[in-house]
């Protein structure tokens, strides 16, 4: 794709002509391959961004315009990067969702990225094509603060570290995928390690087979964080898991939570982090413990029975009397109990808007959709739905087929709104487990204020409810409430925070509870929101806006050529 400067006039009018007087512009080149990996010591094929998993870093100042040129060579697989937490202000068709914003980059062809990145904070990109962010395809996106600038970090550190955490399976993408396809369904099952910044460690490595897995090799060595004594750190925390909720704890070192999702937050200081697929945080520790020995960093599965050893990674004070990569003394933390909802739910509620960054939201919405969030069976397969509506993505882009007026890509009926909310049980089994299956999408008025009511409720087994953490593309939302039980449209708004909620792209909905967000329709083009768990949304678990499509400007044709737009 030839990228086009003049595509994004729009957003630099948008920003001070201070910002845009020091912006850059960061190009990257990428191969995308299968490559042997030894991640949690096992060899596996792997996903890799030049040859590595996790692929490198994206570091950038606020304002700056980032360039990726991407080169498919996954030989028989198509691929596309979606780019979280970047709402593509002006370059909808950078969103990178295969689907919605664009066609698949085909084996040996090359595509380019081009946006801005307006906001500093702490971002992430991964795969979003089929399967591929479970194999391997993701990293980190850090945007720094302009100097100067309004967006300055209401917080003061000496340093800082960057700490991606990712669930691992031995299983191929495709083994998975047609495990869940299946009828009776062949499940993903719980991982098979935990990662941090893509090294872990299988702990029944001893019980394969001769060189399937080598307990030294360099990849899965523990990674190491050091620290001067007395210095304060932020640490940058991204998931990019494709199933677990994680708990994430510094051994013997509180945290102060200062970011979520790229927005400053009112400080408040926990022991551990709950944090789920798709969310990033930042916190500050000062390294203010006995420096003579090592702590553990700890990631733990919360939410789900695990069936996962502890991720860790060693935090070391330098001029100690401790080798970097000794291990500590201790057992590695194992957090809070994986089932304590109500701990979870209460750090949820606990993340407001910093005081002196908070915007308030719109006072009311001019449009309410109320989704029941279920799982479902459709011809024998098991499928999550909305609104009893399993979401399934077109052949041809929605973004194309709408500005190019292909109203035969897409079913045109739009799922509904709400369902029979009064009479329904979200605590017992569905008696009626059939659903049907669309990719209509929900067309919204341009400039409009959107509420978005998520209900959690019972699965198809009894007394069984899991937490889904909804991304957004495209925008930010307002998270004005979060409840347990069933949401009542009549009452509960009347307790929604309107003063300080967290402004976020990706928010938790807790078993058997509902989460409220308010967002503005005020970005030009079709963009996804759907559950973060990867084998979820393979299922059906997401849906599809469209916004003022009309006012997008000329596609770059590199985008088409799948579906109806095949030359």
């Amino acid at each position: 794709m030839a990228w086009r400067p003049g595509l994004l006039c729009c957003l630099f009018l948008s920003l001070s002509l201070a910002t845009v007087a020091r912006a850059a512009t960061r190009r990257y080149n990428w191969e995308i391959s299968y490559q042997f990996v030894h991640s949690d010591c096992v060899r596996k094929l792997a996903v890799t961004i030049n040859g590595q998993t996790p692929g490198p870093t994206i570091r950038a100042t606020q304002g700056d315009t980032v360039v990726v040129t991407v080169k498919n060579l996954l030989l028989t697989e198509n691929t596309a990067i979606h780019w979280h937490g970047i709402r593509q202000i002006g370059t909808p068709w950078a969103d990178g969702t295969e689907g919605v914003t664009q066609c698949p980059i085909q084996p040996f062809d090359t595509f380019t990225y081009a946006f801005v990145v307006d906001r500093p904070g702490t971002y992430m990109y991964h795969a979003h094509y089929g399967m591929q962010r479970s194999g391997g395809l993701n990293g980190m996106i850090v945007v720094q603060a302009a100097k100067g600038g309004k967006d300055a970090e209401p917080f003061a550190y000496d340093g800082e570290h960057d700490v991606l955490l990712n669930d691992w399976w031995h299983k191929s993408t495709y083994e998975q995928a047609t495990g869940l396809a299946s009828v009776p369904i062949g499940w993903v099952g719980e991982p098979q390690a935990l990662l941090i910044n893509g090294r872990g460690r299988f702990v029944n490595c001893s019980t394969m087979a001769p060189g399937a897995c080598n307990a030294t090799h360099p990849e899965c060595a523990t990674p190491v964080f050091a620290v001067v004594p007395g210095k304060t750190y932020r640490f940058r925390i991204a998931s990019v898991t494709s199933l677990s909720a994680l708990n994430f704890e510094i051994e013997g070192h509180q945290m102060t939570v200062v970011e979520a999702d790229g927005h400053y937050v009112k400080p408040f200081v926990v022991k551990n982090l709950n944090i789920y697929s798709g969310e990033t945080y930042s916190v500050l520790i000062k390294a203010d413990q006995d420096p003579n020995r090592n702590y553990w960093l700890a990631s733990n599965v919360v939410s789900r029975k695990p069936g996962t050893a502890t991720g860790t990674a060693i935090l070391s004070y330098y001029g100690g009397r401790s080798s970097p990569r000794r291990p500590p003394p201790t057992t590695p933390p194992t957090g809070p109990a994986w089932n304590d909802t109500a701990y979870r739910f209460n750090q949820s509620v606990a993340t407001v808007a910093h005081p002196a960054h908070a915007v308030p939201p719109p006072p009311r919405a001019d449009r309410t959709i109320l989704l029941l969030n279920t799982q479902n069976k459709i011809d024998g397969r098991i499928k999550w739905a909305l609104n009893n509506v399993s979401f399934e993505l077109p052949h041809t882009p929605y973004l194309v087929a709408m500005t190019r007026g292909l109203l035969g890509a897409f079913d045109q009926r739009p799922p509904p709104e709400t369902y029979a909310h009064q009479g329904y049980d979200i605590y017992g089994v569905q008696k009626n487990p059939a659903a049907t299956v669309s990719n209509g999408l929900y067309r919204l008025q341009f400039g409009s204020v959107v509420d978005v009511v998520l209900q959690n409720a019972n699965m198809l087994a009894p007394n069984s409810s899991e937490t889904h953490p909804w991304h957004l593309h495209g925008h930010d939302f307002w998270v004005v409430g979060y409840g347990m039980g069933r949401f009542d449209p009549a009452k509960d708004p009347e307790n929604f925070n309107l003063e300080n909620p967290a402004f976020k792209n990706t928010v938790a909905v807790h078993p058997y509870g509902w989460t409220a967000l308010r967002f503005k329709a005020d970005n030009p083009g079709v963009w996804a929101f759907h559950c973060h768990i990867e084998a979820h949304f393979f299922m059906g678990m997401g849906i599809v806006f469209e916004e003022g499509v009309e006012r997008v400007g000329q596609l770059p044709p590199e985008i088409m050529g799948c579906g109806a737009t095949k030359h």
